[in-house]
């Protein structure tokens, strides 16, 4: 190795970062064994910002620009290091860079439905999802609190957490929200709103921003839907009785369209008896009594001749068709 070689090594004179790949929020510039030469210049992007770590704690903390490094502009620096002003050496240093961009389409939703008070239901399982974005809002307070010295830090590394505290806070927010389960479609935007609200506070303990947060669905798990969806058909209705004479319908116009088969003849039949029982039902409604009551007695009283059958009049002693005596 030459002497030019291990000087180009020791003394690094300029400092930049470009993003290669999606999803990196913190990136400690490769330097280990090496030294910032004094007066070397530091690019920060408009999308990062940087961090000088001297002896595990943050010196100072650099937005977009470009910056000298020197003892003038790295006060707190050199009062942990009791430089002086004419300090000419070179120092030893770590620098993280961090993107500032929006992290976008973050995915968040209930791994297993959450149970929620409704006004209209009762207790009510609801599954969520959606999206959201966010940004690294303070480095200093991500740095301390998330990201530590990992030569790089990915949203892959922090998704976990995030998820389960939009979880947790959104259960929150169902708990004392006055809207119902029926209303909720309709007032997603809403919704988003206070949860968002309500998950800002944990994003900025780790020094984040929550920019964007978007409710996609609010759903009930497959059994209560079912139930549901029932319950929505009922109401559209309005009525039991018709309800069932129109899926009785619906069965002997299958079956007519279906007669081959012992498949068509089950249908068919289903649908006779099931046609059957809905007539009935009104056949032995309040309305239709009187009328049956009336005609058993003339049923009974009625008449025939002997010898032709036909009707005879009442109190007669001949057949006025065949005059048989009766």
């Amino acid at each position: 190795m030459t002497l030019g070689h291990f000087i180009s090594k020791q003394f690094i004179r300029v400092i930049q970062w470009n993003e290669t790949e999606d999803g990196v929020l913190a990136y400690r510039y490769p330097m280990q064994d090496m030294e910032i030469e004094n007066g070397g210049q530091l690019t920060v992007r408009e999308t990062q910002m940087a961090a000088f770590i001297n002896e595990g704690k943050i010196a100072d903390v650099f937005g977009p620009g470009l910056h000298t490094l020197s003892t003038r502009n790295l006060p707190i620096l050199t009062d942990l290091m009791n430089w002086t002003k004419d300090f000419e050496s070179p120092f030893k240093s770590d620098v993280y860079f961090f993107s500032t961009r929006l992290q976008i389409d973050q995915k968040w939703g209930t791994a297993t439905p959450v149970t929620i008070r409704d006004k209209e239901f009762g207790m009510v399982r609801v599954r969520a999802y959606g999206n959201y974005a966010y940004s690294v809002a303070d480095p200093h307070v991500f740095f301390t609190q998330v990201s530590g010295t990992r030569e790089r830090y990915l949203t892959t590394d922090l998704e976990n957490q995030l998820r389960t505290m939009i979880v947790e806070r959104m259960a929150g927010v169902f708990a004392t929200s006055e809207v119902t389960f029926l209303d909720m479609s309709a007032n997603q935007a809403a919704l988003a709103g206070k949860i968002a609200d309500a998950v800002k506070p944990g994003f900025a303990a780790l020094g984040l921003e929550m920019n964007q947060f978007v409710v996609e669905s609010v759903s009930l798990p497959e059994d209560l839907q079912k139930v549901f969806d029932q319950r929505i058909g009922m109401g559209m209705v309005g009525d039991v009785g018709r309800l069932t004479q129109f899926e009785a319908a619906e069965s002997l116009e299958e079956a007519a369209q279906n007669t081959g088969g012992t498949a068509g003849m089950g249908v068919g039949l289903g649908a006779g008896v099931a046609m059957a029982q809905a007539f009935m039902g009104q056949a032995t409604s309040p309305a239709a009594a009187p009328s049956a009551a009336a005609a058993a007695p003339a049923a009974a009283s009625a008449k025939f001749c002997v010898e032709c059958g036909k009707p005879l009049p009442a109190g007669a002693k001949f057949c006025p068709e065949c005059g048989k005596h009766q």
